[in-house]
């Protein structure tokens, strides 16, 4: 009597990952799951792509935030431009994070995180004087706190009906901030634009400079230090932090242009030309782009 075939590991998973969608498709996610979680990947990269998506879907329906995540980062990490996978990651997260943001107020309304999300929702809704008010509890509160200061100086300077003593509140709340926690990048970056500003270059150029050395990844601050710079009249100073700059957005007119200044200003002239050439078409080419139109071919 001739023996049946042997089904192979293989195919025994693929049939197992199958059963699994259909548990999913009927809204067994609690089955589905406990049959992923024991099958290894396996099938097409399609059933794959299928598998992960019902993995993160039935995670996210059984409030299973591990699982979700591993899933998640599987997809993204085997299919990374996929747009199918992009569109759920997006959702998923944002799922995530409403769910912990219901659950934190659920089981710590009165914490200081709680009320500091509720101060970020306010200021995305336009109501500043309310998020005020709860940046304002929590500094009364729980006055050790670091990074409130800091929110409170940046909703006076955001606050589109901002009065006279918007600036020097929000100075302030940012030297307040320092005390509590002196490396805090973007509090000096706040000193810093406030002093250019109110043409006070070496409080400017001082703030940004240590803006940049906690943080030497952030772009902004090296733009305005060298324009700071170059407003003192000191020039050579000002050539590294565009140089920075223009490495990390060389598609920003702004750097080509400050910097193109900065080496006119010490004789470099080739290079302030060169400079010259890559802001005029760096703003040609964001003007084409807000008209929509595509870009200028390039000479040969």
């Amino acid at each position: 009597m001739a023996q049946a075939p042997q089904r192979t590991p293989a195919a025994d998973s693929t049939g197992a990952i199958k059963q699994s969608l259909s548990l999913a498709e009927r809204g067994k996610c609690k089955e589905a799951l406990q049959l992923l979680k024991k099958t290894p990947p396996a099938g097409s990269k399609e059933l794959r792509l299928k598998a992960g998506v019902a993995t993160v879907s039935c995670a996210v329906n059984r409030e299973q935030t591990e699982a979700a995540v591993e899933a998640i980062q599987m997809l993204n990490r085997e299919f990374p431009h996929d747009p199918q996978v992009l569109y759920v990651t997006t959702h998923v997260y944002s799922d995530l994070s409403t769910q912990a943001s219901l659950e934190l107020a659920r089981t710590a309304p009165d914490s200081y995180q709680a009320h500091e999300m509720n101060a970020e929702a306010l200021e995305l809704q336009g109501k500043w004087d309310a998020a005020a008010r709860e940046y304002e509890w929590i500094i009364k509160q729980f006055p050790s706190v670091p990074g409130i200061h800091y929110r409170m100086a940046r909703l006076y300077l955001s606050k589109p009906d901002a009065d006279a003593s918007a600036g020097e509140k929000a100075k302030k709340e940012l030297q307040m901030e320092l005390e509590l926690d002196s490396r805090n990048p973007g509090a000096e970056y706040l000193l810093g634009e406030l002093a250019r500003q109110a043409a006070q270059w070496n409080e400017s150029i001082d703030h940004l400079s240590r803006a940049t050395k906690l943080d030497p990844s952030f772009a902004d601050a090296y733009l305005r230090l060298g324009m700071s710079c170059i407003s003192a009249g000191k020039f050579p100073d000002a050539i590294p932090s565009l140089e920075t700059y223009v490495k990390m957005q060389p598609t920003n007119p702004a750097g080509h242009y400050h910097l193109g200044l900065a080496y006119s200003r010490v004789g470099r002239s080739d290079d302030a030309k060169r400079e010259a050439a890559l802001q005029k078409a760096t703003a040609e080419k964001v003007e084409q782009e807000k008209l929509g139109k595509p870009p200028a071919p390039s000479s040969p």
